[in-house]
């Protein structure tokens, strides 16, 4: 397993951007916001994932629906790869998750898995946004970066078994998770994983609050 050492450089970077972009005044103007800085901490590994969001839907959605066509058409929106409304970002608050694995990796894995309803929470992590699945074997747990009106991205780590520290986003490339968070109803959200590290081609996780 390939491990990094944290990102450390990333406060100086943020203290540059400041600097350079006071006034004479102390006015700080073009100052990038928290909420934009993920293409600063994004790895190289992400940005392809993120970049390729499409492909993953294309290999993965055509091999769930044949496994389990049924599933696929209950799960509606859920499993539309352009259903993405506006208002992406979940309200503060505990939500009901559940979990579905599309397209085998390798043969000894189903090419549909559902998982039962677990516990979510958006929060906050410091000054950013945060979602974190609360229990069961694998736990996304991570920052939340508006990029746009409708689609909001996900950094962070996979947490398992009964760790209790949360691994930081970069320590890892195993475990990173990155991802795109999209309203598909009135109070029904996904976060959608291509290309995760384990099992899966294609990751959707359905929130709903609860």
């Amino acid at each position: 397993m390939t491990r990094r050492s944290p990102i450390t450089h990333l406060p100086l970077v943020g203290a540059v951007l400041l600097a350079a972009c006071a006034g004479g005044d102390g006015v700080k103007t073009g100052v990038t916001p928290p909420e934009t800085r993920w293409r600063l901490v994004t790895t190289a590994q992400d940005r392809d994932r993120l970049r390729n969001w499409r492909n993953a839907w294309v290999d993965a959605l055509p091999r769930a629906t044949a496994a389990d066509p049924a599933a696929i058409r209950a799960g509606g929106a859920l499993f539309d790869p352009d259903r993405a409304l506006g208002n992406a970002m979940p309200p503060t608050g505990d939500y009901r998750c559940r979990t579905f694995k599309l397209g085998a990796q390798r043969p000894e894995f189903r090419d549909f898995t559902a998982y039962p309803w677990f516990n979510c929470k958006i929060g906050h992590r410091g000054e950013m946004p945060s979602l974190a699945k609360l229990d069961g074997a694998q736990r996304p747990v991570g920052r939340l970066y508006a990029e746009t009106d409708s689609r909001v991205i996900f950094l962070g780590a996979l947490e398992l078994g009964d760790e209790t520290v949360p691994l930081a986003y970069g320590i890892d490339e195993r475990r990173d998770m990155a991802g795109y968070v999209e309203r598909i109803g009135t109070q029904r959200w996904r976060l959608v994983l291509p290309w995760p590290t384990f099992e899966s081609q294609l990751d959707v996780i359905e929130l709903i609050p609860g």
